[in-house]
């Protein structure tokens, strides 16, 4: 019988494959992939050798296969680096390193809700390094991305320690909603901008620009999608990194002031030119001399400290990656500073060949004392009151105390302010803590198959005091805090399904459902009048006059269904389908859900045998896509009617009041984005050079906006889809290994020109933006008109002087009055084209980079100049060139009009100006120290310089600035200005 069962086994196992099949022999091997950097590789392909069993790895580079022989060999192959073959003999774990081929390394790109090879990508997506995003000091993750990424504009507002950044990804889509883009923190919809990261925590940025890319986003697509990955472990010996720097700061530039002399010689020119006396004598004219400078008073030598510290490691089961960091920012005008303390933890742990679990914390401290009051008039602001205090001042009397600069003269403006009462006497602080947790279970039932359930959360706890003290000048005391909470709850539950078919099908498959709940709740304090000032902010209920305390409270909800399409066929025709479908509390019944489809095609024509006998393109693919992105554009509860409380008074007493709002509730729905994009890859000499073109059409729908009602209505204005807006462009990227060797020599430039206009507004009727508030002029001075861009700057035009040497504003329409009817458009805010060039050359030891950026083309409103150089009679300190250049009756083409308190001004084409320019962002020398230390891995101190040179035709003190934010770019009313550094460093990695 026993031989029976024998001699049955061996005619089985010839007859269908062998005696391992018959014994079960099969395998099921798990393992890792890598490349030579030791980071994982996902989407390499494993296949068992002379069989189509076959899978992909997972995006941490892991993959599992059940072989059919436990002898096999199995083949891994990933673009880019050099195929392997490995015996498997029996081994259930492998680790495997795959070497760079000769061919430039393959980057692999994150995406929504996964990775993609960068030669498998159908959309538009720029990449930023860790490299340069840490390339130099800065307080926010965003200014990397200025210059480095095309279509990507990115302005500081300004140049103040903790100051915002306005980010525009292929132009402005909305009028009522927020034009920034949505930020994703390791996979978290993070709510606003990624202040409470540290350079040093990143591991790359990826920007998606098109709706193929952003449509997997839905709602939150429409602005461009910013995905921010962190540093995370990896198995092996830990890793320790350690950075530390330290930078001086200066001012970038000084405004060409008058100087005592000078000063008291202009205020005698005003009072002859009003038919007064003289205000000075000719030797108390000759006495001020220099006079004093309130700039240099005002101005100060600022510094950055930064330092950070990382440990990565682990094994195959569990990996991490953990980081703290200190910045510490003393900006340049005295009192003003930022500071940020951040620790990081990011954890991946496999239970078992089945079951992982990622979790990522960060928390950080931010505290920011801000001196940075823009704005004002005659004075009023601290860094106006240094620009316009007269240089015949000082700033103490001989007692030591503050000299009153508004009655020191008779003809000094009652406005202005002494600088150093802002300095000493004024604060504001703002502290916040904010927290980004999010955990998610990864679960691989089969190896085609990934379920991943994740939940986080996003805290941030607000807190601003404001303070200023009973010596401040015509102050009893005032004090103000207000407190604000923002937390998000996320819930995503994603399942993707990946296969290959016959070695020529590769196929993935996304499906989700995603929840998302906002809540925000703020209380806000105030009190005047204050016995003592040693409390400060911290009892409000010690003041005179207390304030009516208040408080506020929002909630809302966003849930999503979407899903994916991945197809390639032969690896050279490539497909995504992708759809959202966002339901969000905001909008109203009907109204509440919205559909985001989107489509792609690639062609790696490279591939092809016909181009490839070209010998001239390494890489060519040609992509092309279409898709539809929304924005919420409002905020909870814009779509009910909203009872506001109040106060009245009957038979002498106070009452409490709920009355209607102003504003008309109405039924509103998403403004939808609808984006064309193609686009080329091409490579060439081995893709030593590379290249990336993209032309894109986004026209949006629906705008939200204001309007204004009848007041028979009741109602003063309303919110309805009225508008449309469209933006086109084209971008170009290259990069180049232009030496390799001993002396290598890196170069990447990039350009993109984005032109907008407005389609449709509310009956065709125009739209006037940024009100300025001037003593000399109180105005708007930008208007959204049909078929216009927007933020076109609108005002009079200048034509001379009249024979009495007042401004000669033209009579456009011809019928002998000025009146508004004669304003035109004056100038464009929007750049013709922004660019950025980024080179490194190493030789030896020794690494040399620099990083330029510019904008061309685009205009500034000069806010700034207006109270400094035409509000005569005030005794304002002015620019030199009025004094040397203003009108008289034998200077009658002067650039200035009569000094005399006569004298108008207006929003006119004489404050714009070409805000054009190409700066110096960065410039670093770096020397690698010889090591024979097991311990140590790297050891580079470098030396660098930021903004050092900046090339402008603009006169005020800096051109790269946004003084009243995105909604109203261009504008430059009397800002903080950007400062230039110098910057001495170390890196360390053991």
């Amino acid at each position: 019988m026993n031989k029976f069962i024998l001699s049955f086994i061996i005619v089985n196992s010839f007859l269908f494959g062998g005696i391992t099949t018959v014994f079960g022999q099969e395998l099921n091997v798990t393992g890792i992939i890598k490349g030579a950097d030791g980071m994982p590789l996902p989407g390499a392909n494993i296949i068992e050798k002379g069989t189509k069993n076959g899978v992909q790895t997972d995006i941490d580079g892991q993959f599992t296969i059940d072989l059919i022989d436990r002898n096999a060999t199995i083949v891994i192959s990933f673009i880019g680096f050099t195929t392997q073959e490995i015996p498997v003999n029996g081994q259930e774990t492998l680790d495997i390193t795959l070497e760079n081929a000769d061919t430039a390394l393959e980057d692999v790109l994150i995406v929504g809700y996964g990775s993609v090879k960068k030669s498998d990508l159908t959309g538009a997506v720029s990449q930023v390094s860790s490299k340069e995003v840490n390339a130099f000091p800065s307080g926010s993750v965003m200014q990397s991305l200025q210059g480095r990424a095309a279509g990507v504009q990115v302005s500081q507002n300004t140049g103040a320690p903790g100051a915002g950044f306005s980010v525009r990804i292929r132009g402005s889509n909305s009028i009522q909603g927020n034009n920034d883009p949505l930020y994703v923190i390791d996979g978290f919809p993070f709510s606003g901008s990624p202040t409470n990261l540290n350079n040093s925590d990143i591991e790359s940025i990826e920007v998606l620009k098109d709706a193929s890319a952003t449509a997997i986003y839905g709602s939150r697509g429409a602005n461009g999608v910013v995905l921010i990955t962190t540093k995370k472990g990896r198995d092996g010996a830990t890793k320790v990194e350690i950075e530390s720097s330290y930078s001086i700061q200066q001012r970038s530039s000084k405004l060409d002031l008058l100087n005592g002399t000078e000063y008291a010689d202009f205020m005698n020119l005003q009072a002859q030119n009003d038919g007064l006396d003289p205000y000075f004598t000719s030797q108390e004219v000759a006495g001020f001399g220099e006079g004093f400078d309130w700039q240099d008073f005002v101005y100060r030598e600022g510094n950055i400290q930064t330092n950070s510290v990382n440990l990565s490691g682990g094994d195959e089961r569990t990996q991490f990656s953990m980081g703290g960091s200190i910045f510490n920012n003393e900006g340049i005008i005295k009192g003003s500073d930022y500071k940020r303390y951040s620790v990081r933890l990011n954890l991946t742990h496999r239970l078992n060949d089945k079951v992982k679990i990622d979790w990522s914390n960060s928390l950080s401290y931010l505290d920011t004392r801000r001196k940075d009051s823009s704005g004002g008039s005659r004075g009023g602001s601290l860094i106006g009151a240094s620009i316009s205090a007269a240089p015949i001042s000082t700033p103490y009397n001989d007692d030591g105390t503050y000299r009153v600069l508004s009655t020191q003269y008779p003809f000094i403006a009652p406005d202005i302010v002494n600088p150093i009462n802002f300095i000493n006497e004024n604060s504001y602080r703002i502290q916040a803590n904010v927290v980004l947790s999010n955990l998610a279970f990864v679960y691989n039932p089969t190896p085609e198959l990934t379920l991943k359930i994740s939940g986080g959360i996003e805290n941030r706890d607000d807190r601003a005091d404001g303070y200023t003290t009973r010596n401040f000048f015509n102050s009893d005391g005032s004090a103000s805090v207000s407190t604000n909470q923002q937390r998000s709850l996320l819930s995503e539950n994603t399942i993707t399904y990946q296969k290959i078919f016959n070695d020529k099908h590769a196929f993935t498959a996304l499906a989700g459902i995603t929840y998302q709940n906002f809540k925000n709740t703020n209380l806000a304090g105030s009190g005047l009048g204050f016995i003592s000032d040693v409390f400060e902010s911290n009892q409000l209920q010690s003041a005179e006059n207390p304030g009516i305390p208040s408080t506020g409270y929002s909630d809302s909800s966003l849930m999503s269904y979407l899903g994916r399409i991945n197809y390639s066929f032969n690896d050279r025709y490539l497909l995504t389908l992708s759809m959202r479908s966002d339901g969000s509390s905001r909008y109203s019944e009907g109204e509440k859900w919205g559909n985001f489809p989107s489509a792609a095609l690639a062609w790696k024509a490279s591939e092809e045998s016909f181009i490839d006998n070209l010998n001239i393109f390494s890489e060519l693919k040609f992509r092309g896509s279409w898709g539809l992105v929304g924005s919420q554009a409002i905020s909870p509860y814009t779509t009910l009617n909203i009872l506001s409380s109040g106060y009245t008074v009957f038979d002498d007493e106070l009452y409490n009041t709920l009355a209607p709002g102003s504003r008309l509730p109405n039924d509103l729905k998403w403004e939808t984005t609808e984006q064309l994009n193609v686009g080329v890859d091409a490579g060439f000499f081995n893709n030593r050079l590379s290249l990336t073109l993209d032309y894109y059409v986004k026209n949006t729908e629906d705008l939200l906006n204001t309007v204004r009602l009848p007041s028979s209505t009741g109602y003063l204005s309303s919110i309805r889809n009225i508008g449309e807006v469209e933006n086109k462009g084209i971008e170009l990227g290259i990069s180049g290994d232009i030496f390799r060797g001993d002396f290598k020599w890196n170069l990447a430039a990039n350009i993109s020109a984005n032109r907008n206009k407005v389609i449709k507004l509310n009956g065709g009727e125009d739209i006037l933006t940024s009100n300025i508030s001037l003593l000399a002029v109180q105005d708007n001075v930008s208007i959204l008109r049909e078929g216009r861009p927007i933020g076109q700057f609108w005002g009079y035009l200048e034509d001379g002087y009249t024979d009495e040497g007042q401004i000669n504003i033209v009579d456009l329409n011809e019928d002998g009055v000025i009146s508004a009817e004669d304003k035109t458009y004056i100038g464009d805010p929007n750049a013709d084209f922004i660019y950025g060039i980024n080179s490194e050359m190493s030789y030896k030891n020794f690494n040399l980079s620099f990083f330029i950026q510019g904008s061309e083309g685009n205009d500034i409103f000069n806010v700034s100049a207006i109270p400094v150089t035409m509000d005569y009679g005030q005794g304002l300190n002015t620019l030199r060139e009025v004094y040397q250049d203003n009108w008289s009756p034998t200077n009658t083409d002067a650039k200035y009009p009569l000094v005399s308190r006569s004298t108008s001004a207006y929003v006119s084409d004489r404050w714009i100006e070409d805000g054009s320019y190409i700066r110096l962002k960065n410039i670093e020398l770096a020397y690698s120290i010889p090591l024979d230390y097991d311990f140590m891995e790297k050891a580079q101190v470098y030396i660098s310089g930021q903004n050092l040179v900046t090339i402008t035709n603009y006169s005020w003190l800096d051109p790269e600035v946004n003084s009243q934010g995105a909604g109203s770019p261009g504008i430059d009313y009397l800002s903080y200005p950007v400062a230039k550094g110098f910057t001495l460093g170390l890196r360390m990695v053991f």
